[in-house]
């Protein structure tokens, strides 16, 4: 072994992929939009003393935004050509269809 190798240094975890990235942030956020919707609104908030309408609104703009990271994600995938690009988009496509299906009834929540 040469000096120079001797010195060099390796990063214990490799540099994140930006595709990767995006996955993990759009079911970040789709993660807490369901935590939201399961838990906060319907057993926190009503211990605390709120009611009403605070959790139709706050469901449709994180669901919205975890949407927009859904489909930023299966885009960067797909740009970058992954080998994961299928699975991902099915992981993804999932997700969107459930989170649609929440903003239908946080919608008709608002509505009635």
């Amino acid at each position: 072994m040469t000096a120079a190798e001797s010195t060099t240094v390796h990063s214990a975890a490799p540099a994140a992929d930006p595709a990767a990235r995006a996955f993990n942030t759009s079911i970040l956020v789709s993660g807490v939009r369901c935590m939201l919707t399961y838990v906060v609104f319907p057993w926190i908030l009503p211990i605390v003393g709120v009611t009403g309408g605070v959790g139709p609104v706050v469901g449709i703009a994180i669901g919205l935004v975890a949407i927009a990271c859904n489909i930023a994600s299966i885009r960067r995938f797909w740009a970058s050509r992954h080998r994961w690009r299928y699975g991902i988009t099915a992981i993804n496509s999932g997700v969107i269809a459930m989170l649609l299906v929440l903003l239908a009834v946080d919608v008709s929540d608002l509505a009635s």
